[in-house]
């Protein structure tokens, strides 16, 4: 089988790149080509006899929607003319305006638009504007682009949920879960000194851009306030944001440790004690299944795709992701209860180890060659009729 990939990255650090990567491996194993379309690939792939990279680069655009239309047009002018060479294309989204066989979705704009926690819908300044736009566009463009895709992959229930809404017949949908690196993430021990995080307390872990209110670090700061024995490890971008007076106001400058962007999470999930991450919009969440085979209990909320994975025995999924009462329940349940947390986390790590990338990978390729195979039928078909 001849493969293409269309994509902005294909690397292990990026959450789609992650995916595209496996995707790509798992193909080189079988014995396929893989031609990836790409702005940046891992060197190990571009290094490949199997592998063929087209480089589109954007980096020098200004703004994101150019960057995305520069992409758009350039990998679409290369597909058009090279689009017979491939038994099967795979794209994201709204990726590309050529045709694509499957398309891999890790976010659906229409519902994102339609959120009641869009702040663009409530924001009329410039920014706001621009970020409507921005979304609008590719809802639109995400249609078309679903409408001519063999094979639709939603990474989660909560995206079939929302691809159904917008009119994908069913029959076209798979759900196929994004895996987790069973090695980089696994149970262990950090010393906290390490991070100048305290010992001898509970420790909760909070990961993300909290720049965004998607991610709801505003109500695990209030919860945080009624569970006073518990200490927070904030590691994500803040700068720029009201945390900082809020936890003051809560009288939490004590018990909130800020430690920005880290790329070290893996090993700083050996130092805490469990996730809290309640985000209130989620397609899928990488973080909740990384701290699952961390080995830690997690809770988050309903509204993030990765909760199906989460069971009562290994963690709490909240109804209501602005229920800080709630949340702060199963704060004060975990962060009081050592052997609970050991269980949940248990239970946690065996729900993760079923979940790996390679995994995933294996079930991406399985659809690609039942495509091919069901299209090789139809073919034969046609000549036998003819």
């Amino acid at each position: 089988m001849k493969l293409c990939i269309v994509t902005h990255k294909v690397a292990i650090g990026d959450g789609q790149g992650r995916v595209n990567y496996e995707v790509a491996w798992e193909a080189i194993r079988r014995g396929h080509h893989v031609t990836l379309l790409a702005s940046s690939v891992d060197l190990a792939l571009q290094q490949h006899s199997h592998v063929d990279w087209i480089a589109i680069p954007v980096k020098g655009y200004p703004l994101q929607l150019v960057r995305e239309m520069a992409f758009s047009t350039k990998t679409a002018w290369w597909l058009n003319k090279h689009q017979k060479e491939f038994d099967l294309i795979k794209l994201n989204g709204a990726i590309t305006s050529a045709r694509g066989d499957v398309n891999a979705v890790h976010f659906v704009h229409n519902s994102w638009l339609r959120s009641p926690i869009n702040l663009s819908t409530q924001n009329l300044g410039l920014r706001g504007t621009y970020q409507r736009f921005y979304t609008a566009l590719n809802a639109e463009w995400e249609k078309k682009a679903f409408d001519q895709a063999k094979a639709i992959v939603a990474v989660s229930k909560q995206v079939e949920r929302e691809l159904l809404e917008i009119g994908v017949p069913p029959e076209r949908i798979r759900v196929i879960l994004n895996g987790v690196d069973l090695q980089e993430f696994s149970p262990g021990e950090a010393k906290r000194q390490t991070w100048g995080l305290p010992d001898g307390v509970a420790l909760a872990l909070f990961a993300g851009n909290a720049q965004t209110p998607r991610k709801n670090l505003d109500t695990v700061l209030r919860a945080l306030a009624q569970v006073p024995e518990l200490h927070l490890v904030v590691a994500g971008t803040t700068t720029g944001t009201t945390y900082p007076q809020l936890i003051a106001s809560l009288d939490l400058s004590k018990r909130v440790h800020f430690l920005e962007h880290r790329s070290d999470v893996p090993e700083l999930m050996k130092a805490v004690d469990l996730l809290v991450f309640p985000s209130r919009y989620e397609p899928f969440g990488l973080v909740v299944i990384e701290a699952m085979a961390a080995g830690l209990p997690v809770i988050t909320a309903s509204t993030t795709g990765a909760a199906e994975l989460v069971t009562p025995e290994s963690g709490i999924v909240l109804p209501n992701p602005d229920d800080d009462r709630a949340l702060a329940q199963a704060l004060l349940l975990l962060a009081g209860d050592r052997n609970l947390r050991s269980q949940m986390g248990q239970a946690a790590r065996a729900i993760a180890q079923q979940h790996s990338w390679d995994k995933m990978a294996q079930i991406y390729v399985d659809l690609f060659e039942e495509l091919m195979s069901q299209g090789a039928y139809a073919a034969i078909t046609q000549i036998v009729k003819g």
